[in-house]
C-alpha cells in the first residue's frame, strides 16, 4: 500500500503555486502576442466564416488629425519653410493677352533698310575692254563723301533690256543714213535672251517695235525707216517719254539714244529732262551721234548748208555727252560706218560685264534728296590702283557709273 508522506501537503501547495505561475506567465504571452494567438486558432473555412461588419478606416491622416470621432487629437503638420538664401524667386506676372477687336484686321509693322546698289563697268581707255579680276577690296565707294561699307558684290553679265531712240525726222539724209546703220550695228550683236524695243521721234514719237527677244522683226522695223514726216527733231520730249515708260520696268535698263543731239521744238525743256535722268533710277545711256560727215561738209558755211550751224551741233553733242556721264554710260561720234561695228562692242561690253556693289547707306533718311556718288578703285594697301600691261607699261582706266541716285519719300 502507498504510504503517505508527512511532507505531501507542503509538496503539494508548491506544485500548486506553481502551476498558477506558469498558467498565468501564458496568459500573459498570449495577450502580448496576436499572432501567436491567430496561429494557435484554426482558421474557419470560408463558407463557415460570418459575415462582420466594414470598421471605419482608424489610421491617422498625413496631416495628423483624428482619424475618426474615437481616434486621437493631434496638431496638423506644418510645411517645411526653405531656407531664405534657398528661396526660389517668386514667379513673374504674366502679361496680359490682348486681343484684337472684332472686325479689325491683325497690325503688322515692317521697317524698310534702305539698300542702294551701283553698277560699275571699268574699262581701258585705249581699247575699252572690260578689267576682270577685280575684288570687293578693290571698290570704294562715297556718297555725299562719305565712305559707305559694302556688303555685297559680284560680277554680273545678264541679259539686257534695252530701248532705241531714234531720230528720223527730214532734215539731211545723211543723218538717217548713220541711224540706221549704228541702229542695225546694234541689233546684229543682241542674244535671244536679250529683250529690245525701239522708239523714233520727229515732231511726235512713235514706238516702231515694243519689246521682244526676237531680232528679225526689229530688223524688219529698222529697214522700214525709209520716209520720214516732220523736220522737227524733238529729242527732250523723245527721252522724257522714253525714261518715264523704261521707270515702269523693273531692274537694270539702258537706253541706245542715236540722234544728232539738237533739240528744234520739244515742250520739255533741257533743265527737266535732266532732272528726269537724274530721278530715273537703274538707266544707263548711251549716245551716238549721227550726221558726222554732213557736219564736216557744212564747217565754215554759218547757216548755210543743211540749216544748222557749228556751234549748235557743237552743244548738241555737249548735252549727249551729259546723257551718258550722269548715268555712266558712254558717248560716241562714228565718223564712218567702219567704226560702228567697234564702237557697240565697246557698248556690248559694257553693257554685260559689270560689278554689282550693294551697301546700306549711312544716310538712312528717306527725304527724296539727290545723294552724288563716287567709286575708288584702290590695292590691297588703299592706294590707288595701278595697272600695268605684259611690258610693265602703265595702263589708264576708266570707271563707268551713275553720279548718283534719288532717295525714296515716305510717302512712296
Amino acid at each position: 500500500m502507498f504510504r503517505m508522506n508527512r511532507r505531501s501537503p507542503r509538496l503539494a501547495n508548491c506544485f500548486r503555486s506553481r502551476a498558477a505561475s506558469a498558467l498565468l506567465t501564458l496568459l500573459v504571452l498570449v495577450s502580448l502576442s496576436p499572432g501567436l494567438r491567430a496561429q494557435s486558432t484554426p482558421p474557419t473555412p470560408p463558407a463557415q466564416q460570418p459575415q462582420q461588419p466594414k470598421q471605419p478606416d482608424t489610421a491617422s491622416p498625413d496631416s495628423g488629425g483624428p482619424a475618426s470621432d474615437n481616434g486621437p487629437i493631434a496638431v496638423p503638420k506644418k510645411k517645411e519653410q526653405p531656407a531664405d538664401d534657398t528661396a526660389p524667386p517668386p514667379p513673374a506676372p504674366t502679361a496680359p493677352k490682348i486681343k484684337t477687336p472684332e472686325g479689325m484686321p491683325s497690325v503688322s509693322l515692317h521697317i524698310d533698310v534702305p539698300e542702294v546698289t551701283v553698277d560699275v563697268g571699268v574699262l581701258l581707255e585705249k581699247t575699252h575692254q572690260f578689267v576682270p579680276g577685280l575684288k570687293p577690296a578693290n571698290f570704294k565707294v562715297f556718297e555725299d563723301g562719305k565712305e559707305q561699307k559694302v556688303i555685297g558684290f559680284k560680277r554680273i553679265e545678264a541679259p539686257i533690256t534695252a530701248l532705241m531712240i531714234c531720230e528720223f525726222a527730214s532734215t539731211n539724209y545723211q543723218f538717217i543714213y548713220d541711224m540706221r546703220n549704228s541702229a542695225f550695228a546694234f541689233a546684229q550683236q543682241l542674244r535671244p535672251q536679250d529683250y529690245v524695243a525701239m522708239m523714233t521721234f520727229d515732231l511726235r514719237t512713235q514706238i516702231v517695235t515694243d519689246f521682244t527677244q526676237d531680232k528679225r522683226e526689229l530688223l524688219q522695223d529698222i529697214n522700214s525707216l525709209r520716209i520720214p514726216g516732220f523736220s522737227e527733231r524733238n529729242l527732250f520730249d523723245a527721252l522724257y517719254e522714253g525714261l518715264d515708260r523704261l521707270s515702269r520696268i523693273q531692274g537694270q535698263k539702258y537706253i541706245i539714244l542715236i540722234a544728232s543731239g539738237r533739240d528744234t521744238f520739244s515742250k520739255i525743256t533741257l533743265d527737266k529732262v535732266l532732272d528726269k535722268v537724274r530721278k530715273t533710277p537703274d538707266v544707263t545711256i548711251f549716245t551716238v551721234s549721227t550726221g558726222a560727215v554732213a557736219r564736216i561738209m557744212s564747217e565754215g558755211r554759218g547757216r548755210g548748208g543743211f540749216g544748222g550751224a557749228e556751234m549748235d551741233y557743237l552743244q548738241a553733242d555737249n548735252q549727249m555727252q551729259t546723257f551718258s556721264r550722269m548715268t555712266g554710260g558712254m558717248f560716241f561720234a562714228p565718223r564712218f560706218v567702219a567704226e560702228l561695228p567697234d564702237d557697240f562692242n565697246v557698248i556690248n561690253q559694257a553693257i554685260r560685264s559689270k560689278y554689282e556693289l550693294i551697301y546700306h547707306p549711312l544716310n538712312a533718311k528717306q527725304d527724296g534728296s539727290f545723294r552724288k556718288l563716287q567709286v575708288e578703285l584702290v590695292d590691297d594697301e588703299g592706294h590707288p590702283l595701278q595697272m600695268q600691261d605684259e611690258k610693265h607699261k602703265p595702263l589708264k582706266y576708266e570707271l563707268q557709273y551713275r553720279n548718283g541716285y534719288r532717295a525714296h519719300q515716305e510717302v512712296e
